[in-house]
């Protein structure tokens, strides 16, 4: 084991990874190399207990879908409904079947029962509605913000002409349009039309942000919002299935981390005089450098969420990656990241990595995946990163 390693890494500690970020951090992005493995989700949980109870944080946000977290949010905050229901309708991509993600809501729940509304933790999703499969109608994200609107302000459109332009919800998730654009009604003469009544209706919300909070409230005006601009990214994701270019691919990835990056923004505002927020996701939406990806053949390209709140942000965003070193039968070289980390003595490691970065005295090679389910960290990129938190063995 090299000096430079010995002198960069920790025991991982909640303290041990913070005492590596900038003492502005406003949004700290966690990420995870892979998804499923409840390792990673656990050693978030820990992270965000210390967070909570040492640094002041009060919200957690995850890649998950943002309108169907708002049932998770809703158990967390106020008890509503049961445990079983937050996991089985405030989660996306089977999320929601994970242990750990059960342990924080259960966490979280127990926190909040004694403590008042302001000092609550908050849950959220950033996602937008996309499973692999494809997009979501936009259908309830359109006509949440139409019927807030329409018990307050004379609208120029009525719900049912809102139902007459969507149509049934099985032309907007046809999985057939994911692979064949043709197969998308993204494009067509009445989604143009429920595009230009999303921003209108954002307009709205936003012009009369004054008199609609005080008739409900800030919280049920930001519900309203979140549901407009989820619309919004819905029908613009719609458009590009339907787009017939052979950058396509891309562009769908591209504007799902500009989904991303805008909820980010709007919970951090909202939690602005609460405290930071953690967000969790897979390192390659919440990087700075440039995120890559291999996709039927095609090499595709995007900026991450996290690089565009990242400019937003400047250094009050933060972002830890994690990564591991075996799994099974599938060992890092030592001439990789992974394979010169998993040197190390401890189970669970904390690494700075500028301070590894300056001190290497040999170029290493990036990991080759032992399965498509797994991205490693680039070794030439490691200087954008705050924190890595390294697992020896998942």
């Amino acid at each position: 084991m090299t000096a430079p390693i010995r002198d960069a890494a920790r025991p991982f500690s909640g303290g041990a990874l913070t005492a590596l970020l900038s003492p502005a951090t406003r949004l700290l992005g966690l990420g995870e190399p892979t998804h499923g493995v409840d390792a990673f989700l656990e050693l978030r949980n820990e992270l965000f207990r210390h967070l909570v109870e040492h640094e002041g944080y009060r919200s957690i946000t995850i890649e998950s879908d943002c309108l169907l977290a708002l049932a998770a949010d809703a158990y967390v905050t106020d008890g509503t409904g049961t445990l079983d229901n937050a996991m089985n309708r405030g989660f996306s991509h089977g999320f929601g079947a994970s242990p750990a993600n059960r342990e924080l809501l259960r966490w979280m729940r127990a926190y909040n029962e004694e403590r008042p509304p302001h000092e609550r933790l908050r849950f959220y999703g950033f996602d937008g509605p996309l499973e692999i499969s494809g997009p979501a109608s936009p259908r309830p994200a359109l006509t949440a913000p139409h019927d807030y609107l329409a018990a307050h302000l004379d609208l120029a459109w009525s719900r049912e002409t809102l139902e007459e332009l969507l149509g049934p919800d099985e032309r907007w998730t046809n999985p057939a349009a994911l692979m064949d654009p043709t197969q998308s009604v993204g494009r067509t003469p009445e989604a143009k039309e429920l595009r230009l009544i999303a921003d209108d209706l954002r307009a709205l919300l936003t012009s009369h942000a004054p008199h609609l909070t005080a008739a409900t409230s800030p919280d049920d005006w930001w519900r309203a919002d979140l549901h407009a601009r989820t619309a919004a990214g819905l029908l613009r994701y719609h458009a590009g299935m339907a787009d017939t270019a052979p950058t396509r691919m891309g562009t769908l990835m591209c504007l799902r981390d500009a989904m991303m990056a805008d909820n980010l923004d709007a919970i951090v505002r909202r939690e602005a005089r609460r405290g930071p927020t953690l967000a969790f996701a897979h390192n390659r939406h919440l990087q700075r450098d440039k995120s890559h990806l291999q996709f039927a053949g095609l090499p595709l390209q995007w900026w991450s969420a996290g690089a565009i709140i990242g400019t937003h942000l400047g250094d009050q965003y933060a972002y830890a990656a994690t990564t591991f070193g075996t799994r099974g039968s599938d060992t890092p070289h030592p001439d990789t990241l992974e394979g010169l980390l998993s040197t190390l003595p401890h189970a669970r490691t904390v690494i700075d990595p500028a301070h590894l970065a300056a001190t290497l005295d040999r170029k290493l090679t990036p990991r080759v995946p032992g399965d498509h389910t797994y991205f490693s960290l680039d070794p030439a990129t490691i200087d954008q990163i705050d924190a890595i938190a390294f697992l020896t063995e998942i």
